[in-house]
Parts: structure tokens; C-alpha cells; sequence
């Protein structure tokens, strides 16, 4: 296939920083690439080199006949006198845009449909509006502007992950075809796995290239260090923890590699689960007893919302749970209430006695006293030792584990990006020692190693955890238990997880609020009243198959050891494979028998 842009032995140096040393590529008809790397090493400059719109210093950039470039970039260049509908649709007749179902499902997509009633209708001025709205306001004009090549940096930031999900199906339908092509910017995991089909990581000048998205670059960059010999000490490394959770996900995941990976996955043979819960949950329940945080009929009221409606919800040691929801339906508030910081309209709030909360909101305020000091300094304003599990760490060793290496230690405040003082907020409360975590969005402007290294460091604390966010890899990745507020009132059970929570939302009518309301109880589709009955027939359900799961999965891995001792007698072999297809759909029977269960539960 011919490439739409090509970039041949291009250099491009900014100061005294090799930005691209003697890099060669090319974006093909038909591309769905994913650009990954560290902040500041040069991923929004490759992008914007693609684009046209910065001159390499030596080599070339050529772009195919007629091709059409549009580029999301982070710089907010809109008119703040303009409307959505001069922004969106520019000058395109009504029934031009509003005949087009393409241009009419980016509209729904992303300002919630032809009235607009996320960002106050078509006719709302861009002034008034916060930086998220104008941000969707840009990718919505871009998308509707349909270009042959779409260059996207940081796509999913501000977006919900009903928006990042309706993103990826978006651009998979549009851009999956020969004669367009897409390179995006992301640390969204899950929408790098769903949209691109290679992944190109700026790193030190280079630009190494990986065939697939997110589990693809994860298992080619650990058989690329197996081949070059890497030494033991690296087999304990981030790589290997983050490759072993990959694999035992689901299968999906896998399916897109077309390189070796046999060889990859011997890597992760001894390779234990990312935590240990077991361990976690005992040693949790030894630092804060039995009672953590418990709501008791529990409502809150914001004028004539009401964000929580007669809840009550216990909260368990060691217990990990992701929070995900619709904006405005009270996740960052409800953060609030457990920590105790708002209080309730009625019910109660209990909490037990050795219970030390460590609260992580989206304000970075509480570093502006610390300006003119150095990170390590900032770090050790808490405390220079701190127990993490069992284990004792140093202040400078925990600040390396989180991207601070020895010289940037020494850094000042002042001088750190916005996502290195993320990272050293997250540093301070841990350092205090907290055995009850809430993290709201503690993603915010971090790249994927770095979101690797913080997950590991979360792998071996123990304690109650609850984050929201709108990264669904990390919500799969750090809980274990994930739960959805949809705006009615209610904290409701996901055990489908984020895929259900989609199914439900999917399944409400487009609300019709205006700017700055939320969706009220009414705008949720009535629920069928539960009979008890029922219910306590599901959780019978629930534990009878859990205990028939429990046995099936000692008859396979007693399966997997015959098959195993019979490798070199093939008829025995083929009985036993036989036998456990037989038990593989046994398992996803009952699987699905669960989740049907758990449903009515609720």
C-alpha cells in the first residue's frame, strides 16, 4: 500500500534535545496507528511534524496527491465568539449536516445529540464554556470535517468512558478503510488496544515500531529484551508483571499479535498475579480491623438533586473497587462524603477508629507551597520512611519507583510538568501511610510507564482502595470489584464490569438537560421491582455455581497434568483434549449462569 505521508531520515532538534534522530516511516492507506512514549519525549512534535505544520531540521516529509491532513492538537484555538454549530458544522446548510447520519452520530457522539444539551444547545456561545467542553467541541469539528488522514493528540481526554468507547467504535468504522489513515496520541490503554493496529513508541530520538495496539507493543517489547539477553535482575521488571496480567486477560486482547510469542510468554511462566489479595486483604484487615467506612441509609441533596438516594454501603478492608459513572452524577462528590469531608442530608456516616484516609482529588493547589523546594524535599515533608505492605521504603527509593530518578529529584516544584506534580501528590499520600486510598482521576496527564510504575506500587499496598476514573484499563487493572453511579441516586454493582456498565447506558434515553444540569432520576429507565424471593434464589444460584467453578477448575488443571504425562501418547491425547473442550464450554455456561444471577442481585 502506498503511505499517505512519508518521513524519510528526518532530525529535528529543540534546544538541546534530539526530538527525531535519523527516523524513516511512513502512515500507509489503511493505518490505525497508536503513538505512545513519555511526556516531553517528543510525541506531540512527531505529530505535528506529520501535519505539516513543523519543518524537520534535515530529511524529508512527503504527503500523497490531494491528501487531506486534519490535526486534533491540545491547544485551545477556538473563537470564543463563535457558536457550537459555527465551530462544528461551519458553514454547511442545515439540511445538509442534519440529512448526514455520519456527521449527525459524531453529534450524538459527543455533544448529546442535535440539540447539543451537553454544552447548551448549537446556538451556546464557546466563551462561557470549561476547557473539557471546548476540547470535545474540536474533536467533534475535526471528525465531521472527515480528512483522509487524521493526526489526534490526546483524543480521549475530558471524555467519559461511554465517550471513549463510542470514540474507538467511531473511528474503527471510519478510519478502517485504504483510502484513510489515523495516528493518535494516547496513555489510554484500552482505547489504544481498540483503535490502532501498530504502535509507535518515541523513545530517545527513535522511533520503534510494533505490529497491533497496547498487548501487542507490551509482548514485542518483552521478546525484543528476550532476545537481546536482558540480564536476571531485569526479569523482575515492570515489563514482565504488566505482560503475565495481559495474558490472563481476556482473549481478545492476544488476538491482533502476528509475531512469535511463545517465546514472550516464557518470560511470565513463574510470574505470580500482579497482587497477592489473599495476602493484601490479611494484612489490611490487620492494619484497620474490621470496620472501615460504612453509609447508612445514607442521602444527599444538592438543591433539587439528589446525588445519593437512602444508601447504605459497607466498605471492607482491603477491599478494591472502581467507580465509573456519568458526569455530574456525583462520582468526585461521592469520594467526599466517604472521607467525610461533605456531609450527608440524612443517614449516617460511620467510620472505624483506625481508619487513616489518604484522599487524592483533581486539585494540584496543595503543591504551591512547595514551589521553590526540590521534589525529594517535598516528599520527605511527610516523612523520609514509609511502610508499603510489609515492606520498608525510603522517600528517594518510592520516588524513583514513580518516574523520579536521581537528578530530577532534585528538581524544583516550580519547574515540574503538570503530570509530574501529579506524580508527586500521589508520592506525598502515599508516604503518609494511609490504609484507606480514594483516587479521583489519578490519571490526569500521566503517560503509560508511567502508569505502569504507579500500578505496581498499588500491587503491594494494602489497604481499602476505591478510584474513580475514566480509564478503563486502570479501573480493570487496580480493582478487583467495579460499581456505577448513573445519576439516579443509586451505587450500582457491575459484576460484567465496565462492559455492563456501557450495556445500561446504552440502554437510557438521551437525556434532554440543559448546560451545567445533570441527568435526574427520571431519566433512567424504569427498573422492574425485584421480588425478594427472586433474589435470594440468585444467591443461591451465585454460591452453587461458584462452588461448581471451583471444582471444574480442579478437574482442568488435573487435565492439564495428564495431558502433560500422555505428550507422547497421541490417542490418550486426544481423548483428554476432547474432554477438556467438554469442560471449557461447561465453564462459560456457568460463567453466564453467574452473571444472570448476580443480575437480579443487583
Amino acid at each position: 500500500m502506498a503511505n499517505l505521508i512519508s518521513v524519510e531520515r528526518a532530525r529535528l532538534t529543540l534546544g538541546t534535545a534530539h526530538i527525531l534522530d535519523d527516523v524513516s516511516l511512513g502512515l500507509g492507506e489503511g493505518d490505525r496507528v497508536g503513538i505512545v512514549g513519555r511526556n516531553g519525549g517528543g510525541k506531540s512534535t512527531l505529530l505535528s511534524v506529520l501535519a505539516g505544520e513543523r519543518e524537520v531540521d534535515d530529511g524529508r516529509v512527503t504527503f500523497g496527491g490531494h491528501v487531506r491532513v486534519g490535526m486534533l492538537t491540545q491547544a485551545d484555538t477556538l473563537d470564543p465568539r463563535a457558536t457550537v454549530a459555527q465551530v462544528v458544522l461551519g458553514e454547511r446548510a442545515e439540511h445538509e449536516w442534519a440529512g448526514d447520519a455520519r456527521i449527525r452520530d459524531v453529534i450524538t457522539g459527543l455533544l448529546g445529540g442535535l440539540g447539543a444539551p451537553a454544552l447548551g444547545g448549537l446556538d451556546a456561545r464557546v466563551g462561557p464554556m470549561s476547557g473539557g467542553e471546548r476540547r470535545r467541541l474540536a474533536l467533534a469539528k475535526i471528525l465531521v470535517d472527515d480528512p483522509e488522514v487524521l493526526l489526534l493528540d490526546e483524543p480521549t481526554n475530558h471524555l467519559d468512558v461511554e465517550g471513549v468507547a463510542w470514540l474507538a467504535e467511531h473511528l474503527v468504522s471510519r478510519w478502517a478503510r485504504p483510502d484513510r489513515s489515523l495516528a493518535t496520541i494516547t496513555h489510554d490503554r484500552w482505547f489504544l488496544d481498540a483503535v490502532a493496529e501498530r504502535t509507535w513508541e518515541v523513545v530517545e530520538g527513535r522511533v520503534e515500531q510494533y505490529d497491533g495496539g497496547y498487548a501487542a507493543y507490551v509482548l514485542a517489547k518483552a521478546e525484543r529484551e528476550r532476545i537481546a539477553r536482558v540480564t536476571a535482575e531485569r526479569r523482575n521488571n515492570l515489563l514482565r508483571k504488566e505482560l503475565a496480567w495481559l495474558r490472563r486477560g481476556p482473549p481478545a486482547r492476544t488476538s491482533k499479535p502476528k509475531f512469535r510469542i511463545d517465546a514472550a510468554n516464557a518470560l511470565i511462566e513463574d510470574e505470580p498475579p500482579p497482587r497477592d489479595g489473599v495476602e493484601l486483604v490479611r494484612f489490611a484487615t490487620t492494619r484497620l480491623g474490621k470496620d472501615v467506612i460504612d453509609l447508612l441509609d445514607a442521602s444527599l441533596e444538592f438543591g433539587e438533586r439528589e446525588l445519593l438516594s437512602r444508601i447504605t454501603w459497607h466498605l471492607g478492608p482491603g477491599e478494591r473497587i472502581g467507580i465509573v459513572g456519568v458526569n455530574g452524577a456525583g462520582k468526585s462528590t461521592l469520594l467526599r462524603v466517604l472521607s467525610g469531608e461533605v456531609p450527608l442530608t440524612s443517614g449516617k456516616r460511620k467510620q472505624g477508629l483506625t481508619v487513616r484516609i489518604g484522599h487524592l482529588t483533581q486539585e494540584v493547589g496543595e503543591l504551591e507551597r512547595f514551589l521553590d523546594r526540590t521534589v525529594i524535599e517535598a516528599v520527605e515533608d511527610v516523612r523520609k520512611v514509609t511502610m508499603l505492605g510489609n515492606k520498608e521504603v525510603s522517600a528517594s527509593h518510592l520516588a524513583k519507583r514513580l518516574g523520579f530518578s536521581g537528578g530530577r529529584q532534585q528538581t524544583r516544584v516550580r519547574e515540574l510538568s503538570g503530570g509530574e506534580r501529579r506524580r508527586l501528590q500521589i508520592l506525598r499520600l502515599l508516604m503518609d501511610e494511609p490504609n484507606v486510598l480514594l483516587l479521583d482521576e489519578p490519571t490526569n496527564d500521566l503517560d503509560i510507564e508511567t502508569l505502569t510504575q504507579l500500578e505496581d506500587v498499588l500491587d503491594g499496598w494494602a489497604g481499602t482502595l476505591l478510584v474513580v476514573s475514566h480509564d478503563r484499563y486502570l479501573l480493570e487493572r487496580l480493582s478487583d470489584r467495579q460499581v456505577a453511579l448513573l445519576g439516579d441516586g443509586r451505587i450500582r454493582d457491575l459484576p460484567g464490569g465496565v462492559e455492563q456498565y456501557l450495556r445500561l447506558r446504552s440502554q437510557m434515553p438521551v437525556a434532554t438537560t440543559t448546560k451545567g444540569e445533570a441527568a435526574t432520576p427520571s431519566s433512567a429507565p424504569a427498573e422492574p421491582e425485584i421480588d425478594p424471593a427472586a433474589q435470594r434464589e440468585a444467591r443461591k444460584t451465585m454460591a452453587r455455581v461458584e462452588k461448581q467453578l471451583t471444582k471444574l477448575s480442579e478437574r482442568e488443571e488435573k487435565l492439564h497434568h495428564a495431558m502433560a504425562d500422555a505428550v507422547h501418547d497421541h490417542e490418550r491425547l486426544a481423548d483428554l483434549n476432547v474432554t477438556l473442550g467438554d469442560l471449557s464450554q461447561e465453564k462459560e455456561m456457568l460463567e453466564l449462569e453467574w452473571l444472570e444471577a448476580a443480575e437480579l442481585v443487583g
